[in-house]
């Protein structure tokens, strides 16, 4: 099966760029899942979650179709990468506490994949899936940026991504719900670090293809709103689903 690979041109820019995601994420699907002695991480990319897994399991197994994100992944030694599609895998029946989706669930062909969960996943343990969408610094800068880079690479989206942009709220999601608190991911950039992340999006380099000098423009455009801070605090809303296998 062929997978939409929109990360393997520039996974060094991924790696740097992507912000990581609050251990307490992490501690909430230890916490619920029926030990803590394996879980796996699905189009782990470079790693950031299978990091944050790795400090409450004593095994991470993380596979992602793109042998390029595997190859900057972050090592650590409870971690085993591999490559692989998340729809089908060489794991055991019944051999993980967790299952983790993080930022990919739209990506997914869901009528594979969802049988793929339920069959890894131990009685009772838990698959959790999440994403965030918008970031939020302050209102003026966040009109501009919408007015400087969001409307300019709204048309840019693919179709897989309308599903992450709803949080995740029309897609089915055959497990016994697990309520889970709001999580959000907050991070100390630069306006640098910011448009670095803005780099990453899907849109912005289908967009980026067609307007070279776009990222250069929108910096010199947003410099003003951000202020004389060489950092500032951005909040980035997390959209999570969590469920149990009965």
């Amino acid at each position: 099966m062929a997978f939409l690979d929109l990360f393997s041109k520039k996974p060094d820019l991924y790696a740097r760029a992507r912000p990581s995601y609050p251990d307490a994420l992490f501690e909430f699907i230890a916490a619920r899942s029926p030990s803590r002695e394996r879980a796996w991480d699905c189009a782990t990319g470079n790693g950031q979650a299978a990091l944050g897994l790795a400090r409450h399991f004593a095994a991470v197994e993380a596979t992602d179709a793109s042998a390029a994100q595997v190859e900057h992944a972050i090592a650590n030694e409870r971690i085993t990468y591999s490559v692989g599609l998340a729809e089908g895998t060489h794991f055991a029946p019944a051999s993980f506490d967790a299952v983790t989706a993080a930022s990919a669930l739209h990506w997914f062909d869901l009528d594979r994949f969802y049988p793929e969960v339920r069959r890894v996943l131990k009685p009772g343990g838990i698959f959790a899936a999440w994403g965030y969408t918008r970031h939020f610094v302050a209102d003026d800068f966040d009109a501009q940026f919408k007015r400087t880079v969001l409307d300019a690479i709204r048309d840019h989206w693919p179709k897989e991504s309308a599903k992450l942009h709803a949080g995740y709220r029309d897609v089915g999601f055959p497990f016994e719900p697990v309520e889970a608190p709001a999580f959000t991911i907050e991070m100390r950039w630069s306006l640098e670090e910011l448009l670095a992340y803005a780099a990453t999006w899907s849109a912005t380099q289908a967009y980026v293809a067609d307007h070279p000098g776009f990222l250069a423009h929108a910096s010199e455009s947003l410099s003003t709103a951000w202020g004389n801070d060489a950092q500032r605090v951005v909040r980035l809303p997390m959209h999570l689903r969590c469920g149990r296998r009965a």
